[in-house]
């Protein structure tokens, strides 16, 4: 599993609230759907993070 680092993000207030709804309809936090749509974003440019080897 990856390290996670904090980071402060600032988001306008519309898209923040519309963030928070699709996390409550989808049963995830709004940190965990932030996450889950930078995931998203960087497999669809073809940009996702390499998995390490163990």
């Amino acid at each position: 599993m990856s390290k996670k680092k904090a980071f402060a993000l600032r988001v306008n207030e519309d898209a923040l609230k519309s963030i928070e709804k699709w996390a409550a309809d989808e049963f995830r936090s709004t940190n965990g759907q932030i996450e889950w749509i930078l995931m998203q974003a960087l497999k669809e440019a073809k940009r996702s993070p390499k998995e390490k080897e163990l």
